[in-house]
């Protein structure tokens, strides 16, 4: 999950396929969403989170080369199929 054009947005990343990543937006900076927000926005992707799993948060820049450049939040988890769905 990191900020797209200022809006927070969802995404799973698929490895090994040239598929594109299924990606949920939330539509807006503040506040950031929520556990239980994100916890929804996986499922509707057909996805969740794996049991005992937790979101570790990295900050980062926009440009890694100005130590001035805004910061930016990204956050993620280990993530499976939800049980049921066909993906």
């Amino acid at each position: 999950m990191s900020t797209l054009r200022g809006c927070w947005r969802l995404y799973v990343v698929l490895l090994n396929t040239t598929e594109q990543w299924p990606e949920y937006g939330f539509d807006r900076a503040l506040p950031v969403p929520t556990f239980t927000e994100r916890a929804q926005a996986l499922s509707v992707l057909g996805f969740e989170p794996l049991p005992g799993a937790a979101w570790q948060w990295t900050e980062d820049s926009q440009d890694p080369d100005d130590p001035a450049s805004p910061v930016m939040l990204i956050a993620a988890t280990r993530v499976r199929t939800r049980t049921g769905v066909d993906a």
